[in-house]
């Protein structure tokens, strides 16, 4: 069970994430408008920090697992690939609003690569974020 809420958990970080800065660079005025059309530039950012947030999420999947880290990590990349892959399969027509063919396709292969740095960076996590920091 806790492998399980290990991987649920990186999914919602992940996706709260994502959906968090997309609703503050969209009311900020840092993206244009709703159904405006964005320059490659924008969707070049989106990419950029969707891919920092998965590498998070995905950490957050490893460091949350009671056993075989590395193993969360691609799980959960692995389920954030297929949502990405569905994604891109709904909005390849859909028009401008959802972005070039590149991006949809960019966050679906994106998705195992960042899962395996997740993974990596949990073996190397930091003493400050080890478990049990400051509670000596």
């Amino acid at each position: 069970m806790k492998s399980v809420l290990a991987v649920v958990a990186g999914l919602i970080v992940t996706v709260a994430l994502s959906v968090g800065a997309d609703l503050i660079l969209d009311s900020s005025g840092v993206f244009p408008a709703k159904g405006a059309d964005k320059p490659t530039m924008y969707w070049g950012i989106a990419t950029a920090y969707r891919i920092v947030i998965a590498i998070f999420g995905c950490w957050v999947a490893a460091r949350l697992a009671p056993s075989r880290p590395m193993k969360h990590a691609l799980i959960t990349g692995g389920i954030g690939a297929c949502i990405a892959t569905a994604g891109a399969i709904f909005a390849w027509n859909q028009g401008l609003e959802f972005g070039p063919h590149w991006y949809a396709v960019g966050l679906a292969v994106t998705a195992l690569p960042c899962a395996w740095i997740a993974g990596k960076i949990n073996g190397h996590t930091p003493h400050f974020l080890a478990k049990g920091a400051g509670s000596q």
